[in-house]
């Protein structure tokens, strides 16, 4: 398995999504499952950022090298054409 954070986020949507169809949503303890793991995968990722930090690293496989190219203190959004790195 070679998921990524976007992944996560699109999976998210998607769970969102299905609690949302009136026709047939999914069902709540699926979802809350759903949302569980999800928090466990986010504050993995945490850790990740953390160990990025300290050792210089540019990327770990789940967060891509691109999502480090930025200066700290400053919040920027990531898109796909971005073409600085």
């Amino acid at each position: 398995m070679n998921n990524k954070i976007e992944d996560l986020r699109d999976h998210l949507f998607a769970t969102l999504e299905d609690l949302r169809d009136k026709e047939k949503p999914m069902d709540i303890a699926r979802a809350k499952a759903i949302a569980n793991v999800a928090a466990a995968i986010v504050n993995s990722a945490k850790v990740e950022n953390e160990y990025m930090k300290l050792t210089g690293a540019k990327g770990t496989g789940f967060i891509p090298e691109k999502a480090i190219d930025y200066k700290p203190g400053t919040p920027r959004l990531i898109k796909e054409h971005d073409t600085r790195g």
